[in-house]
């Protein structure tokens, strides 16, 4: 397949270019700095573009059988929520105007629920990941309401960081809006495995027009 990854040098980002590239997709990394991307293959492409130029971009994502948006403001980013939600809500405009169907994007966990209550609205939830949460949570919002791309939402497991040391491991268990828990009630997956489950649906999609999430 050719797909079109936004984000690629990213945590998430450059695993699933691993991932993709790996399983012997045609994969064009869209990225603001190509001086950070270490990956090399013949079957890559790496393109420079910018998630706010909507025009831009659609020339870019032309021609591509899926988009993957691993996008991120960036944490640290004192604006993170307005710049995660505009460059969410521009990815998907340039996805439309290019003419792919199937757009894939990757949000937080803070959207998924316990009890009736998303995460992120609950009192424990950390501050730093609070408006990076809450601009994921309202994108997911907003595109709910798109009824002309085939879509997916991907919300990872609670516990999806850096340093998470069980690598790739190809186990994994699906959910749709509650997290997946495991025996020790931990929601937890390595950024390797969740490239697993996002390559796996690009390959078998289960959940058009549906959040999911995915965990041990």
């Amino acid at each position: 397949m050719k797909i079109a990854l936004i984000g690629a040098t990213g945590f998430v980002g450059s695993k699933l270019l691993h991932e993709a590239l790996t399983r012997g997709h045609h994969v064009t990394a869209i990225v603001r700095d190509p001086a950070k991307l270490t990956e090399q293959h013949a079957n890559l492409t790496v393109v420079t573009g910018d998630a706010n130029k909507v025009d831009e971009l659609a020339a870019q994502l032309a021609g591509h059988d899926v988009v993957i948006n691993s996008f991120n403001a960036g944490w640290a980013n004192p604006n993170l929520y307005h710049d995660f939600l505009q460059g969410s809500k521009d990815i998907e405009a340039a996805t439309e105007k290019s003419g792919v169907k199937r757009l894939i994007a990757i949000g937080g966990a803070g959207s998924l629920y316990i009890g009736g209550h998303q995460l992120v609205d609950g009192p424990q939830f950390p501050e730093e990941y609070k408006a990076g949460a809450t601009a994921a949570r309202d994108y997911l919002n907003l595109l709910k309401q798109n009824n002309s791309l085939d879509w997916t939402f991907v919300s990872p497991a609670i516990e999806m960081h850096q340093g998470i040391d069980t690598g790739r491991t190809g186990h994994y268990r699906l959910g749709l809006e509650n997290p997946v828990f495991n025996e020790e009630g931990r929601s937890i997956l390595s950024g390797e495995d969740l490239a697993v489950v996002i390559l796996d649906e690009v390959e078998q999609p289960k959940h058009i027009r549906q959040r999911f999430t995915a965990a041990y």
